[in-house]
């Protein structure tokens, strides 16, 4: 399967998912954003980068844990829970945030953990 950008074809899997993480671009997470029904807010691109950077410095897809600590620190306990981020990514935070960011699927989905 694959999707056209910009005159690019970039290959997915059967559920949307990237397989070259190299594909990925803010244009590219705006399409895929739309394909998961949702408009790429200020605060769901704050996850998506922070999905992006982590993995670009581990090269590995960070836990919600993760994500939750890092949201800890830049915004304070009220917005780093689970909640904030389950009405950001209501289909969960690996099956959507992982693959707006453009991920592969993650083999374990224990990223909502």
């Amino acid at each position: 399967m694959s999707l056209q950008l910009n005159g690019t074809t970039i290959e997915i899997d059967n559920e949307g998912y990237l397989l070259n993480t190299d594909d990925w671009s803010p244009e590219l997470a705006a399409v895929l954003a739309r394909g998961e029904g949702m408009e790429l807010t200020d605060e769901r691109m704050e996850i998506v980068h922070f999905v992006r950077e982590h993995f670009e410095q581990c090269e590995c897809i960070p836990e919600l844990r993760t994500l939750l600590k890092t949201l800890r620190a830049r915004h304070g306990k009220e917005v780093a829970t689970r909640k904030y981020v389950y009405r950001l990514f209501p289909y969960g935070y690996g099956q959507q945030a992982c693959k707006i960011a453009g991920m592969r699927k993650p083999l374990k989905l224990l990223l909502d953990l």
